[in-house]
């Protein structure tokens, strides 16, 4: 039996080799991937689906997160990004700081997504006059410098700094300002679970002295009333803020400030309610289009751009200029 199938097999080979190479040539070329990305225009997800007020108010209108597709710089679809206007080639070294490799970009995207969603909470519930508390504080470890000396990584929850407690990245830059030049300093983190003593040699710069780490500061707290907040294993970044944070509001308050609207918007936010510049808002304008949004909502900082492609291309959407989370509640009400 084993010949009859080897001799089927190599008979088949034979026959369509030429074809074989063809087929394998054309999945090398898909498999080999170059040191570039390929941004596309996105889409738009529905939060109403992923976040939950218990006993939440009923909304009729949808607040929906932009997003920006991306597609891996092989070989094919790079030709293809040659042909279509919107697909546009980006350097890999331009999504990640000097020195940081790609799984550490996606750590540290991982936890901006964290802290948006921390932000967008309290903000909401404050704006709302709802039940807030912070129960911990955590300084999560999310950059360090090509040239810093340390065992630190990113991820790492930062407690202490020579048996201070550290409690903010300032707590951590006034502390080591005055700390002079290679000095070694004893640090303790919490990795995986676990507290763990590291270490960090500090360094002159045009700055100042530094060590060479940066913070993303994330929280535990307790809500009332309850919510619960859904997400992807593959989302990543704090773009989804502002969103998350209107669409928990909308929850808490009586009155539904969607108005009936799809309302498809982008937009970092922190724990006062300022809004953040993003990057690809071209991509997320045009998926929120593609989505038929009433109304698209984006950062003071990427307005005008915005404003330019909708121009261009003859959208049929109204754009709302995004500086704090207060003035888009307001122009909502306007509208």
């Amino acid at each position: 039996m084993f010949n009859k199938i080897y001799e089927k097999t190599r008979d088949f080979i034979k026959e369509n080799y030429k074809s074989l190479i063809v087929l394998l040539f054309v999945f090398m070329l898909f498999m080999v991937e170059l040191p570039y990305s390929i941004y596309t225009p996105g889409g738009a997800v529905n939060l109403n689906e992923r976040i939950k007020v218990d006993n939440g108010e009923e909304v009729e209108g949808s607040f929906n997160m932009a997003y920006v597709s991306m597609v891996r710089g092989s070989i094919p679809f790079l030709l293809i990004s040659k042909i279509i206007p919107d697909w546009d080639i980006v350097k890999k070294e331009d999504l990640t700081i000097e020195g940081e490799n790609m799984n550490e970009m996606i750590a540290r995207e991982k936890l901006y997504l964290q802290e948006s969603m921390d932000a967008a909470v309290i903000n909401a519930y404050k704006m709302a006059g709802k039940e807030i508390k912070i129960k911990e504080v955590i300084n999560n470890v999310s950059y360090v410098a090509e040239e810093a000396k340390t065992d630190l990584k990113v991820g790492d929850n930062v407690l202490s700094v020579n048996d201070i407690e550290i409690n903010s990245l300032e707590d951590l830059k006034d502390y080591v300002t005055k700390l002079d030049k290679d000095i070694k300093v004893k640090i303790k983190v919490k990795r995986d679970g676990k507290e763990k003593e590291v270490y960090a040699k500090t360094y002159e710069t045009d700055d100042g002295i530094k060590i060479g780490v940066s913070f993303i500061t994330t929280y535990k707290y307790d809500v009332k009333p309850d919510l619960k907040i859904e997400s992807k294993a593959s989302e990543m970044g704090s773009s989804g803020g502002l969103m998350m944070s209107l669409t928990i509001y909308n929850q808490l308050v009586k009155e539904d400030i969607t108005q009936g609207k799809k309302i498809v918007g982008t937009g970092t936010i922190d724990a006062l309610g300022n809004v953040g510049e993003i990057g690809g808002v071209k991509y997320k304008l045009i998926g929120a289009v593609k989505k038929k949004a009433d109304i698209f909502i984006c950062p003071e900082e990427n307005y005008e751009e915005a404003k330019k492609v909708a121009k261009e291309r003859n959208f049929d959407i109204t754009i709302i200029k995004a500086k704090t989370f207060e003035e888009v509640l307001e122009k909502l009400e306007s509208i």
